[in-house]
């Protein structure tokens, strides 16, 4: 028994006549077609004389399907529908990876990262979930994190060092409206200082300014750093953030440094993945986010994503 379909009519003759049932009318066919109407007018013809039926009623101001009209469009829609789908099907998927990070470092320095990257890797499908919970690699499908921390972080795991952390103080410009930057810790007691959950500004108070910790701040404190520098930002205070977090916030001027000083952080930022995945793709992200860190830093870039691969204690 054969496989092969029975007779088919004319294929371009079914695409215009599905284009026409939508629209009841040849003139809006051609324009969807990018063909004449007179062209559309002869597919149709063609196609009754082939099916050897009437498929629309020529009324004075408008068309209408004849009973084997609205029978026919039925499957010739379901018939083009699984067609489009095959077609779909044969075109390559984008490869899908999952980033896992705080929603600090995903708001601060991935996510303005994002278009470059789409642009140069259109093929790549990035998911970023940012989570302050540590996330599973084998439970929540995750392929790479960004670890806030220090190794080792566990067996099996490679990891590459991201960034180190380097707290700067800043502020709006606006903030500090021609004064002078505060010298003493007395003066720094007249602005609010932002906290947020690593609360540095003890340590960097002691380091700062002589070990003077009498004088009395005043602070809002967040639970995100990514809300503590927004709040600076908007001149509400002076923040102790990753200089990493507001290196553009810097450049473009909505924020300034007070101070020349800064202060070495507890951890650093590393990327973490199982040593097993060594994907092409994954390799590709991790070069990327690589030279982007190197790029802030003035580090060289440009690594090759097939090679630099590095197991965690080696």
């Amino acid at each position: 028994m054969s496989d092969a379909p029975g007779k088919l009519p004319s294929l371009n003759g079914v695409k215009v006549f599905e284009v026409a049932a939508r629209h009841l009318n040849f003139r809006l066919a051609a324009e969807e077609l990018g063909v004449t109407q007179g062209a559309v007018a002869q597919q149709i013809r063609g196609l009754e004389a082939e099916l050897g039926v009437k498929l629309f009623e020529r009324l004075p101001r408008a068309l209408a399907l004849t009973g084997e009209g609205r029978a026919y469009i039925a499957d010739v829609r379901r018939a083009l529908e699984i067609i489009a789908r095959a077609t779909d099907g044969l075109k390559p998927q984008p490869v899908r990876l999952t980033i896992s990070t705080t929603p600090s470092f995903a708001s601060r320095w991935l996510i303005p990262r994002l278009p470059d990257f789409t642009a140069r890797h259109p093929d790549l499908d990035l998911h970023i979930l940012a989570t302050d919970r540590m996330s599973s690699f084998q439970a929540d499908g995750v392929d790479l994190a960004v670890r806030y921390g220090r190794p080792p972080f566990g067996p099996g795991l490679a990891v590459e060092l991201l960034f180190e952390q380097e707290i700067v103080a800043v502020c709006s410009p606006m903030l500090l409206a021609g004064r002078p930057a505060p010298k003493t810790a007395e003066e720094l007691a007249s602005y609010t200082l932002l906290h947020d959950a690593h609360n540095f500004w003890p340590e960097f108070i002691e380091r700062h300014f002589g070990g003077s910790r009498q004088a009395s701040f005043k602070g809002i404190s967040f639970n995100q750093t990514s809300h503590a520098i927004e709040a600076a930002t908007a001149g509400q205070g002076i923040v102790l953030a990753n200089r990493d977090f507001v290196a553009r916030d810097l450049a473009e001027g909505r924020l300034i440094r007070l101070f020349e000083g800064s202060m070495t952080g507890p951890s650093d930022f590393y990327l973490v993945w199982p040593r097993y995945r060594k994907s092409l793709s994954l390799q590709t992200v991790i070069a990327w986010l690589s030279d982007e860190a190197k790029k802030e830093r003035g580090g060289p870039t440009d690594r090759d994503p097939a090679n630099g691969w590095r197991s965690e204690g080696s």
